[in-house]
């Protein structure tokens, strides 16, 4: 299933989006999309509603040089456990949404990301169990203020501004994460080009070890990490991340 949250002519609301192209549509899901889908009857055609980040997290944990070449892209190593920071939840916006680069932090990047979106509250989760607390899975780009992020050394405000996590199109929940294909591009020029088996820590082990250092609550999301091939962003330039199942996550960058 195909879980997003949409803006439709009476509101804002989760659903199912059934089908392709221009037959698309989305099927109104009543109160939240955890569990079994409680259906209103409700529809649209898909053109006819607007994206919005699939999710509201309470929280954002992301995961740091969780690919080899991209650690090794800006000369660190893999740390042998999950390096772990947070990004503020106020940093999601959905597909289409403006990416508001700071004009006086100096270069901003992207960084393509595979998503997880947590589906029931954990502790303590052991890997082999992982796969009943995961919602879903959709696209995510890591936003990130190089410059402040190397003279800061804590990374919360490099990566911590508005704007800085888009999230979408969509929650795919039925997917396996372990071999996807990942492609990023700015203006239709590709950047990255990689596979999530080439993640360090798979999506079992991050769901064990950050449910070990936190609670993890319906709709928190885990940002697995980016391959190599970052890169910075300029006002009028559009970012675009396809995860192969998933979808296409798409936003302009705008200077503010």
């Amino acid at each position: 299933m195909r879980l997003a949250r949409i803006a439709h002519p009476s509101g804002v609301a989760f659903a199912s989006v059934e089908g392709e192209g221009d037959d698309a549509e989305v099927l109104e899901i009543a109160e939240h999309p955890f569990g079994q889908p409680n259906f209103t009857g409700k529809r649209w055609p898909l053109a006819d509603v607007r994206l919005l980040a699939p999710i509201l997290p309470s929280k954002v944990i992301a995961v740091g040089r969780n690919y080899t070449k991209h650690a090794a892209e800006f000369g660190n190593e893999v740390p042998s456990a999950p390096m772990l920071f947070i990004k503020p939840s106020t940093t999601v916006v959905g597909p289409n949404v403006p990416i508001r680069r700071p004009s006086d932090v100096g270069r901003v990047d992207f960084e393509g990301e595979l998503a997880i979106v947590i589906g029931q509250p954990v502790k303590n989760v052991p890997a082999a169990r992982a796969a009943a607390a995961v919602l879903g899975y959709t696209v995510a780009n890591d936003v990130s203020a190089r410059e402040l992020q190397k003279s800061d050394g804590q990374w919360g405000r490099a990566k911590g501004f508005d704007t800085f996590c888009p999230l979408g199109p969509w929650i795919e929940t039925s997917l396996d994460p372990a071999d996807l294909a990942l492609r990023s591009e700015v203006d239709g020029a590709v950047k990255q080009d990689a596979r999530t088996s080439d993640l360090v820590h798979q999506v079992p082990e991050l769901v064990e070890f950050v449910s070990r250092v936190m609670t993890l609550l319906p709709g928190d999301v885990i940002l697995t990490g980016t391959p190599e091939g970052v890169g910075p962003i300029a006002d009028g330039q559009s970012v675009s991340i396809t995860i192969e199942g998933i979808g296409t996550l798409t936003n302009p960058v705008q200077d503010v």
